[in-house]
């Protein structure tokens, strides 16, 4: 019986360990690539909410977010998560639209625009 309780203190630590891990790894990279002053609040609350939320993303603010970059992009999707007021939210789903937004604005940016 104490085996199993070591056990399972390790088991908790180990996983403990791996999200602060996970958060000081994603605050790092939002740090070192200057993520948060890349695209501006209006842009910001369009991608907020086409990915946690229900709502589209403009033309203009797929362009910043693009410029923004996928890496500062999945590192402030995943920092968010990480917040416990987001505990409830299903991160697969969360991840999936986030790549979703992503794609769809990469393409738009990457399409040539008709021609008036």
């Amino acid at each position: 019986m104490a085996s199993l309780n070591v056990s399972s203190v390790l088991v908790v630590l180990f996983l403990t360990c791996g999200a602060v891990m996970a958060t000081k790894e994603n605050d790092q990279i939002i740090k070192e690539n200057n993520c948060e002053s890349k695209m501006g609040l209006p842009c910001v609350l369009e991608a907020f909410t086409s990915i946690f939320n229900t709502g589209t993303i403009s033309n203009k603010c797929c362009g910043e977010l693009v410029v923004l970059g996928k890496v500062c992009h999945s590192a402030l999707v995943k920092r968010t998560l990480e917040n416990p007021l987001f505990k409830d939210l299903n991160p697969a789903t969360i991840i999936a639209k986030s790549i979703q937004t992503w794609n769809n604005c990469l393409a738009l940016i990457d399409s040539p625009s008709p021609s008036t």
